[in-house]
């Protein structure tokens, strides 16, 4: 059986990064690599850029994680979305490794 999947989008990454470290405070998860998106109407969003943010573990850490997470990101810029999937399917967990930060 897969680990659980949280996903959480905030605006920024300084957001991001003070969002994992709220939900790695709360739970035993780890985090897959971030992910950035550009959206088309970046100029009328509260910070330009979006983060998507993978924690992985237990159903149980992960929903800690992710509800931790969203509460600090909401203090900051907010939060876009959030998501869990309780028992990550194989070829998903290809996708979670997926991410822009690396490309130029």
């Amino acid at each position: 059986m897969g680990k659980a999947t949280g996903i959480l989008e905030v605006y920024g990454l300084a957001a991001a990064f003070v969002a994992v470290d709220a939900g790695c405070k709360a739970a035993n998860v780890t985090v897959e690599t971030l992910d950035k998106n550009k959206p088309g109407n970046a100029d009328a969003l509260p910070v330009p850029l979006i983060v998507a943010i993978k924690f992985r573990g237990s159903v149980a850490d992960v929903k800690a994680a992710v509800e931790a997470a969203a509460e600090a990101a909401k203090n900051m810029t907010g939060v876009i979305t959030q998501h869990i999937i309780p028992n990550t399917e194989e070829s998903t967990e290809k996708m979670l490794k997926l991410n822009a930060f690396d490309k130029k």
